[in-house]
C-alpha cells in the first residue's frame, strides 16, 4: 500500500484498527511511534545496484490503556513527516514487535489494515543460476508430435 492509499482511508475513516494476517489485532491502545522515510542502497547477487525508498511506520503496544489513535492523529502525523522529511508517495513498510520486530507490508480489508508478512526474493533470478520452475503438463494434453512407427515404416 502506498503513502497516498493509507491517507485516502484514513479521511473516511472512523477508527484506525491494524491485523496481523493470521486474524490477531494489534490492541487498541498501540501507539504509531515513528513514521520515516526509510532509504537502502544495495547490489543485487546479479550485480545490479538498486535504490528503495520506503515509509516506515513502527507500532508500539505500550500499557496506556487509555490511548486510542484516531485518524485524525495519524494523518497529522503523516503530514509532519511529509513536510519535514520530504517523504513522496512510496510503499509502506510497518514494523511491530513479536519474538523479534517483524515488518510487513500493508493491505487494507474495508474494515482493518492487514499486516502482510513480507518475504525474500531473489531479485536476479535470470543471473543468479536459479532455475525456472518446470512447466506441469498432463500426459494426456501432450500431442504427438513425430510420426509413429508402423511396420514397415523404415522409422526404427
Amino acid at each position: 500500500m502506498k503513502l497516498s492509499e493509507i491517507k485516502t482511508i484514513l479521511e473516511s475513516a472512523d477508527h484506525v484498527t491494524f491485523q496481523l494476517s493470521d486474524g490477531t489485532l494489534v490492541p487498541e491502545h498501540f501507539h504509531v511511534t515513528e513514521v520515516g522515510l526509510i532509504t537502502k542502497k544495495f547490489i543485487d547477487c546479479g550485480g545490479t545496484v538498486r535504490n528503495e525508498k520506503i515509509v516506515n511506520f513502527q507500532l508500539w503496544d505500550a500499557n496506556d490503556f487509555e490511548h486510542r489513535l484516531k485518524p485524525e492523529k495519524l494523518l497529522n502525523i503523516i503530514s509532519l513527516s511529509e513536510k519535514v522529511l520530504g517523504i513522496e508517495d512510496s510503499e509502506i513498510e510497518v514494523e511491530y514487535q513479536s519474538t523479534t520486530i517483524g515488518k510487513y507490508d500493508l493491505d487494507f480489508d474495508g474494515k482493518n489494515f492487514i499486516l502482510l508478512n513480507k518475504k525474500t526474493a531473489c531479485l536476479a533470478e535470470d543471473q543468479c543460476g536459479i532455475p525456472q520452475e518446470k512447466q506441469k503438463i498432463k500426459l494426456s494434453e501432450i500431442k504427438n508430435q513425430t510420426q509413429s512407427c508402423t511396420p514397415g515404416g523404415s522409422c526404427c
